[in-house]
């Protein structure tokens, strides 16, 4: 976010007296910037000049020797027992003598660290404050010695000769006692990444006298161009029928010393901006870049060949950024080429409008520099930044729009700044290149009622065009209440009438917009899926579930922690090209995934009984038309083709809602009751038949013998009435638990929600009325194989009960023991079931209630093979 230090603003706009940046920041928010942070200064306290009187060397025990001093700090002065008024410091240094002028912290002062400057005894002394180095205030890396301003330093800094007087404040010459303003600057107001931007800004909401420093001088930078660097554009490849590159200027600079430091007030700005200084070249290219929010490069001019040429990358090329990564270029990269006049052949020297390349460095060698402004399409280098993970600064204002007309400005700031400060050998060539491709911007047509009918604040016409002449617009003569409005160059965001309309209603004042509810219009309510969503939700939660969400990014590692097979179907992951993260580039395929990762995470901070439950999306690999559909590339800024919407449709990955829970530890907590019980394989799946009851569907629960990550033995597979799979439910397997060191004999469910809607009915539920009537109750013991599961006897048995000749009387089926033993003989095992009979209109008899045992009895025989219990 871009940070406004308040003396730089002012470079560009008369700041209103006692601006501080708490101030700057109301002010700007009325326009819409908001405050990002506001950074205190460097430096608080007293920090003064001081005049050297006095150095005494005295050498210590340890070998060192320090240097005992009198330094007169003006009214800061005391008096010592011998001598003129001064203050005793100690100091290791050895870079200075007596007479020099240097920088004093005195006590009370805290320099960046925070260090807290105080009187303290030291080597014998009262040391009453500390002479400072560049890097003790923060404004250079330097640290051979301390700060001495001799008459060179004082003019780097601003300082007048007679000003140089011990006792004067240090903080405003050094930059160190100002607050900086960091703001946040929306997508669409990337003229705002600059001081140029902000400070029109700031005029805006204060009337404040905003001089533009970025417009063409009408001589300078009027003046026909030609002869200069060879710059080709040559663009065959352009995205949605937009060139890469529509200008380029270019100029050479001579006999300057690139490498060498830029001033130290430009190194401040730099570094109150966020920026780091680096070299004068460079400085002045960010610099310049931070003031106007044009992007600038300088390159060595020694290392490159004619022509630049502005290309699309050839497949299989590849370029070393300036950060020293090799990157494999895309054929949609733009490209800083040289030496390839007529072709695409030729060397890549960097990604247009991203960073440059490492060939063409400026180095401590360089005297000739070319110096680069050029003008961007902001799709192609979002692209090319997103694509290499590259976000920069010049990124940064380039994707979101930089004024096609400030290029020659910008270079001739840069050449203006190198001549003053690169050295008494500085030339500059006669001949500069630009070549210019822009069109003006297109003219919008606004109906002058258009503010006033859609924001609903009654503007005037008068108001509207001198609102729009106050932000650059230049509004021509209305027909029939429709005026033609040219926007500015540096607003490429203002396409369309109601771009204008929003204008209108952020400079008049957002304030003056009443608040008026809007009347909401009559609906249909939710839609049976979602009300089934919620339901569910809140069934389980009921059932002492807690509700979770977690990311839906997954790595091979985590399906590997479930046994989930190489062949299977669920390995087939949606591949994201921009993960959050490289460990976990996949969308989940299975909900348990991220959920059992979210139930290890609060296992691992100790709480030991969990039942969690998520209602999620998992993506499936195949597209909705089957493997191997590929999504097309669209245009952008035009609505595709049907047959290209259909085909982007088709390569959809099919995306089912999902509906999984994990129990470990305790179901039942201990207490004075008795000891509590552990969550088993019936926890998980009575979770699964609640979330099928809740919906509607009557499933029956089947083994299944092997289906990471559950535990072959204990697992339930879930189908509806015509075989469609719903889900599974059981214990987990002891691998999986001890790979994700869980409780022992953890379970969990998985459903597909989406097949139980499907199988639902179509009209809702209507709620079975309460009998009055007493209830019968029936008890039957069967003994089946041991082999035969209890949920297809359980089945059986309320199938059967309900097929009685007494009509529909069953309430409830319940299993509620499992007996073996020498009783039952080997291999079988004797299953108890209890009825609950009620009818709603009379009391049921004895033969009703024996009718449905019987019923119950035989259909189990049939089904199971089972025999009533003696």
């Amino acid at each position: 976010m871009p940070r406004i230090p308040l003396t730089w603003l002012a470079d560009h706009v008369a700041l209103l007296a006692g601006t501080t940046a708490e101030r700057l920041a109301a002010d700007l928010v009325r326009v819409g910037l908001e405050e990002e942070a506001i950074h205190p200064a460097a430096v608080t306290g007293p920090l003064v000049l001081g005049r050297v009187l006095e150095i005494t060397p005295e050498p210590q025990k340890n070998g060192k020797t320090i240097r005992w001093c009198r330094v007169d700090v003006g009214q800061y002065n005391e008096q010592g027992p011998d001598g003129p008024p001064s203050r005793g410091i100690v100091c290791g240094a050895n870079n200075f003598e007596v007479g020099d002028l240097v920088v004093v912290a005195l006590p009370g002062a805290v320099l960046p660290g925070p260090f807290s400057i105080a009187a303290r005894t030291t080597y014998g002394h009262v040391s009453d404050g500390m002479i400072c180095s560049v890097r003790e205030l923060g404004i250079g890396e330097e640290h051979d010695g301390i700060l001495v301003l001799d008459q060179g330093a004082r003019a780097r800094l601003g300082i007048m000769d007679d000003d140089a007087v011990p006792g004067t404040d240090a903080l405003g010459p050094l930059g160190l006692g100002e607050e900086v303003l960091e703001i946040n600057v929306t997508p669409d107001r990337g003229y705002c990444f600059s001081m140029r931007g902000v400070a029109r800004e700031y005029g805006h909401a204060t009337g404040a006298v905003f001089t533009d420093r970025g417009l063409p001088d009408g001589g300078e930078d009027s003046r026909p161009a030609g002869g200069g660097f060879a710059v080709e554009l040559s663009d065959d490849a352009p995205i949605h029928d937009v060139p890469g590159c529509d200008r380029f200027v270019a100029q050479v600079v001579r006999g300057v010393a690139a490498a060498g430091h830029s001033p130290q007030w430009m190194q401040r700005r730099l570094t109150q901006a966020g920026m780091r200084p680096i070299s004068l070249a460079v400085d002045v290219t960010n610099y310049v870049m931070l003031d106007l929010g044009q992007p600038l490069h300088a390159y060595d001019l020694a290392t490159l060949a004619e022509p630049i040429v502005v290309r699309r990358a050839i497949a299989g090329e590849r370029l070393t950024t300036l950060d020293g990564t090799d990157r494999a270029l895309d054929p949609e990269d733009l490209l800083i080429s040289d030496g390839g006049a007529g072709t695409r052949a030729g060397r890549v020297l960097g990604i247009a409008g991203v960073m440059g390349g490492a060939d063409c460095e400026v180095s401590a060698s360089t005297t000739e520099l070319l110096i680069e402004a050029a003008h961007f399409d902001p799709v192609s280098i979002a692209r090319s930044a997103r694509r290499h993970r590259l976000p920069s600064e010049a990124s940064r204002r380039f994707e979101r729009g930089v004024d096609p007309a400030l290029q020659r400005v910008a270079a001739r700031r840069v050449v203006e700044l190198l001549v003053a400060f690169g050295g008494p050998a500085v030339t500059v060539d006669a001949a500069v290149t630009d070549v210019d491709a822009t069109t003006p911007p297109a003219q919008v047509d606004l109906p002058l009622d258009l503010p006033a009918r859609v924001v609903g604040v009654g503007y005037t016409a008068q108001e509207v065009t001198a609102t729009l002449t106050q932000i650059g617009c230049t509004v021509g003569p209305s027909t029939d209440g429709v005026a033609p409005v040219a926007v500015p160059t540096w607003r490429p965001d203002l396409l369309a009438p109601v771009d204008l309309v929003e204008e209108v209603a952020r400079l008049r004042g957002y304030d003056a917009i009443d608040s008026v509810l809007p009347v909401a219009p009559a609906g249909r309510g939710l839609t049976h899926g979602q009300r089934a969503r919620r339901d569910v939700a809140r069934a389980l939660a009921d059932a002492g579930l807690v509700e979770t969400l977690s990311y839906p990014f997954i790595g091979t590692h985590q399906l590997d922690e479930l046994a989930i097979g190489p062949d299977d179907p669920r390995r087939d992951g949606v591949r994201l090209l921009n993960p959050l993260a490289d460990t976990h580039p996949l969308m989940r395929t299975t909900l348990l995934v991220t959920l059992l990762d979210t139930t290890r995470r609060n296992v691992a901070r100790g709480t030991g009984d969990v039942s969690v439950f998520e209602i999620g999306l998992v993506t499936l690999g195949a597209g909705r038309t089957g493997p191997g559909a590929a999504a097309p590339r669209l245009p952008g800024g035009v609505r595709p083709a049907d047959a290209d919407l259909a085909a982007l449709d088709a390569a959809v990955p099919a995306q089912p809602r999902r509906v999984a829970g994990v129990l470990c530890g305790r179901r039942e907590p201990a207490g004075w009751w008795g000891a509590g019980r552990p969550a088993d394989h019936t926890d998980a799946l009575a979770a699964a038949l609640l979330v099928a009851r809740t919906v509607g569907v009557e499933v029956r629960v089947t083994a299944e013998a092997d289906h990471a990550p559950w535990h072959p033995g204990r697992t339930g597979a879930l189908r509806t009435a015509d075989g469609a799979l719903v889900g599974h439910a059981g214990e987990l397997h002891p691998a999986v638990v001890a790979a994700l060191d869980l409780p022992a004999r953890s379970v969990a469910f998985e459903v597909d929600l989406d097949v139980l809607l499907a199988a639902a009915p179509a009209e809702p539920r209507l709620a079975r009325p309460v009998s009055t009537f007493p209830v019968a109750k029936e008890d039957i013991a069967l003994v089946v194989d041991a082999a035969v599961p209890a949920g297809e006897l359980l089945e059986a048995v309320r199938v059967g009960a309900a097929s009685s000749s007494a009509g529909d009387i069953v309430e409830e089926v319940r299993l509620f023991d499992v007996y073996t033993g020498a009783q039952v003989g080997e291999g079988r095992r004797s299953v108890a079931f209890s009825l609950r009979l009620r009818a709603a209109d009379r009391t049921l008899t004895a033969a009703e209630a024996l009718a449905v045992r019987e019923s119950a009895v035989s259909e189990a025989a049939r089904r199971c093979g089972a025999t009533l219990r003696a």
